[in-house]
């Protein structure tokens, strides 16, 4: 089993590299190779099993995928992407890695005949937005507010239309607002929704830029890597006739995440987060929907967490050596 992770030194690049060497096997074959891609080289990891080799590349450079989709990957995890606000600051940036690359690759797939390849492209729930209703499902029309949801819609009508044409076996994951990151914040808009609850947690301040009703769609790291593998294992025929569907988030307020703060860290840690309206961030996140029927994510499968105190608390758990000094 020869594995293609593009966007490999990531935040989920580098969780599902530990996690797919932790497994040892996808898809009930041993896994043999990895090949990890990134704009930088990707972090070392060492295995006894596992052939690992890793490449600095800009995908968004012509024929820059040539030489991994040569060795003919049985499975590839397409995760490099522009995130949210960098995408809406830099049409040209956004659209060159979001959705140029990713036509290349689709391309670069069907050029190599890699009919029996799966594909796992995480999707967001950026692209979504307008005149939604109250409760979506997997069918709503996306009409995406921003253009980093409007490069990951294009992608999926795309790897939807290979994959009915036999070209590909693609399966697009729609990913909620991950919470919560460790690490520092990013450029994506929805950053600050880990970052008030991180820095407040590690004895630091954070600024909530939204107002505290906003409501958002949410899902821990490790529930997102699970998807991520389970992706590669769920029947193509399973996924038909539409391969794109949003992964089985919850649904919380910021002011539901604040109050979880103070729950677990007191009203010292709460009184870390300055309350500072963004417009630009604000208007971006709200156009992202909150509330989803999942059921068919579930039928395929796919697991969410159970409450936003169960994301906390592993937060926690992952990061006590740092956060205690040991």
């Amino acid at each position: 089993m020869h594995i293609l992770i593009t966007g490999a030194a990531g935040f989920l690049g580098q969780r599902l590299v530990a996690r797919l060497l932790e497994r040892g096997e996808l898809q009930g074959h041993a896994i043999q190779r990895l090949t990890l891609i990134d704009q930088i080289e990707p972090p070392s990891s060492d295995s006894d099993t596992v052939e690992i080799y890793r490449h600095a590349v800009d995908i968004a450079e012509p024929g820059a995928l040539g030489d991994v989709l040569d060795a003919r990957p049985h499975v590839i995890y397409h995760l490099a992407a522009v995130v949210s606000s960098a995408a809406e600051a830099d049409l040209d940036l956004g659209m060159e890695v979001n959705f140029d690359a990713t036509c290349e690759l689709l391309e670069g797939c069907r050029t190599r005949g890699l009919t029996t390849t799966r594909l796992v492209m995480a999707s967001s729930v950026a692209a979504y937005g307008g005149d939604l209703p109250a409760v979506l499902d997997d069918m709503t029309a996306l009409q995406p507010q921003n253009s980093y949801g409007t490069q990951k819609a294009m992608c999926e009508l795309l790897i939807n239309d290979y994959s009915r044409r036999g070209l590909i076996d693609g399966c697009v994951l729609r990913l909620p607002t991950i919470i919560v990151r460790p690490g520092r914040p990013n450029a994506a808009a929805s950053s600050f929704a880990s970052s008030i609850l991180r820095e407040p947690l590690n004895g630091e301040d954070a600024i909530c830029p939204v107002a505290t009703d906003l409501a958002m769609f949410v899902m821990s790291p490790a529930r997102v890597i699970e998807a991520l593998v389970h992706g590669a294992e769920v029947p193509g025929e399973a996924l038909a006739p539409f391969r794109a569907f949003m992964l089985p988030g919850i649904t919380v307020t910021v002011a539901e995440m604040l109050e979880a703060l103070r729950q677990v860290a007191g009203e010292q840690a709460l009184a870390r987060v300055r309350h500072e309206r963004d417009p630009r961030i604000e208007a971006i996140v709200a156009s992202w929907p909150a509330r989803f029927d999942i059921r068919r994510a579930r039928e395929l499968g796919f697991a969410g967490d159970r409450s936003l105190d169960e994301i906390v608390a592993a937060f926690l758990a992952e990061n006590a050596p740092a956060r205690t000094g040991a």
